[in-house]
């Protein structure tokens, strides 16, 4: 079976792989002083619920946008599996998609795995819009190859700047408009309370930003193109606007399987 690590800034994520059939999905938060120790213990305990064990795993395939992280996942890696994994990035990985940018090794290991995932799922030319620490706009052109995407803060991100930039605005999570609960929001843009109009900002904001970046790609690139969401804030987003043709919340890992298959028969 093999083993998917998706490191992000946030979360990381860790995915067990019986052939295509994923049996096995967890998620931690992205902590760069957490030991290969702690992660094992975790771990097993996880494996465990899913009558799984360490001894199942036989590779590992890990993609990191954390520096910071790589020595204990390594550690991770070779101490208690056994196994010198996969890192996505490295020269000998073979990727099977062409990367057209000024600098491919200035492309993080996320963006080029979902890339590479949704384009195995989907017919180019497409965008895959990330809703992660980052919102992230990744274009793969008619031939299958990457040529570039955008970067915005995530909405996270936006909420913390105001919450800490601004004295008197209070911290909130982001709802989508309409919904019943302590902090349900009108449909109403105008917000009549401060924290509905920080919801609004945010939220329709986002839906500003998607609109209009996915909008400015196509008349770019001059031909239709699918948009496909993932990330966790994918699902609030998509919904509310009509550019979205998919939301695929295990893109990443299986371009992280694509990958592995690509390089190696199967474990």
């Amino acid at each position: 079976m093999l083993l998917a690590i998706d490191c992000g800034n946030t979360n990381t994520g860790f995915a067990v792989f019986r052939g295509e059939i994923c049996v096995g999905n967890w998620r931690t938060s992205t902590n760069s002083r957490r030991t290969a120790d702690e992660y094992a213990v975790w771990l097993t305990q996880l494996l465990g619920l899913e009558g799984l064990s360490m001894s199942d795993i036989e590779a590992i395939i890990i993609a990191n946008v954390v520096p910071d992280t790589a020595f204990n996942l390594m550690t991770l890696c070779q101490r208690y599996f056994g196994i010198k994994p996969m890192i996505v990035g490295e020269a000998d990985v073979i990727l099977g998609m062409d990367i057209n940018i000024d600098d491919p090794k200035e492309l993080g290991a996320d963006r080029i795995v979902n890339a590479i995932g949704a384009m195995d799922q989907y017919s180019g030319p497409l965008i895959v819009i990330d809703f992660g620490t980052a919102t992230t706009f990744d274009v793969v052109d008619e031939n299958g190859a990457y040529s570039g995407g955008v970067i915005a803060p995530g909405i996270n991100l936006s909420l913390e700047a105001l919450y800490n930039a601004a004295a008197r605005l209070p911290r909130i999570t982001i709802v989508e408009p309409g919904l019943d609960g302590e902090d349900s929001v009108t449909e109403s843009v105008v917000g009549k309370s401060t924290r509905a109009a920080m919801n609004s900002g945010i939220f329709w904001g986002y839906i500003g930003l998607i609109e209009g970046i996915v909008g400015r790609i196509k008349l770019e690139v001059g031909r239709p193109m699918s948009v496909i969401a993932t990330g966790g804030m994918a699902d609030i987003f998509a919904h509310r606007t009509d550019l979205v043709d998919e939301v695929d919340h295990d893109i990443t890992y299986k371009g992280l399987v694509l990958i592995y298959r690509r390089n190696h028969p199967c474990p």
